[in-house]
């Protein structure tokens, strides 16, 4: 069974299964490339077959370095994953996916510190990435540093608008965590939603944040980021309202 730390970071990878689902979908033509037969093995999730393949690629190849390390990540083998990663920066130091799935990796590990640096640095190379903004948002938010994680979550739904609800990992973001930390991301995502006036995403964080047993009703009445929503029926329900605490 696949930890919670874990299935956290295997979302936050930088792949494309729709992609690999394309290339097995597709009848081959042509004889197929290594990568291309690779790419159907992981579709089918056959990752330890799908390593066989890449490892035919006997060139330095980044791309392929890269897929065997998601290929070790899916199969819960940090460290191998973590050596196919730095080989594939070793051949390519600007690989922005390569650096940031590191940092996939030691945000598993609860190296937080680590994921942050990798996070960051592959920025540099992918700056308008909203998926690597929000995995070192969420990074930050495991350190407790709130207030950067939400300056970064900011920058990644200016980025993409909907960065959060399709990124796998906010899911469970802090499953792991204690309920107080989870009503307090909660709540957070909350305002990060009520200042891009969304305001029906602001409105289910704030369920989940009273349903995780965050218990400052004034805090939320009070909240500048609520008062364009102050009026609505559904706000006020949910003041009024004494939720299940889960």
């Amino acid at each position: 069974m696949v930890s919670r730390p874990l299935a956290i970071a295997l979302a936050a990878l930088s792949f494309s299964a729709l992609a690999f689902a394309q290339v097995a979908a597709e009848a081959p033509k042509t004889p197929l490339s290594v990568e291309t037969r690779g790419d159907i093995l992981m579709a089918r999730k056959m990752y330890r077959e799908a390593i066989d393949v890449f490892l035919e690629e006997k060139s330095k190849n980044a791309v392929i370095s890269n897929k065997i390390g998601i290929a070790y990540h899916q199969m819960q083998q940090l460290g191998s994953a973590r050596k196919y990663y730095q080989q594939a920066v070793r051949i390519k130091p600007e690989y922005a996916e390569a650096i940031n799935n590191l940092g996939t990796v030691y945000y598993a590990q609860k190296s937080f510190g680590k994921s942050i640096r990798y996070y960051r640095n592959a920025l540099k190379y992918a700056p308008q990435s909203a998926s690597i903004y929000s995995n070192l948002g969420t990074a930050y938010f495991a350190r407790k540093k709130y207030k950067e994680a939400i300056e970064i979550y900011q920058i990644a739904l200016k980025l993409d608008p909907n960065v959060f609800e399709n990124h796998g990992s906010y899911g469970v973001l802090l499953e792991e965590r204690n309920v107080e930390e989870r009503a307090k991301f909660h709540f957070h995502m909350a305002k990060l939603y009520a200042q891009a006036s969304r305001n029906d995403l602001a409105l289910q964080y704030l369920r989940k944040a009273l349903e995780e047993g965050f218990k400052d009703k004034k805090k939320i009445a009070e909240d500048p980021d609520f008062q364009p929503m102050r009026d609505l029926p559904e706000f006020q329900e949910l003041l009024a309202l004494e939720p299940r605490v889960l």
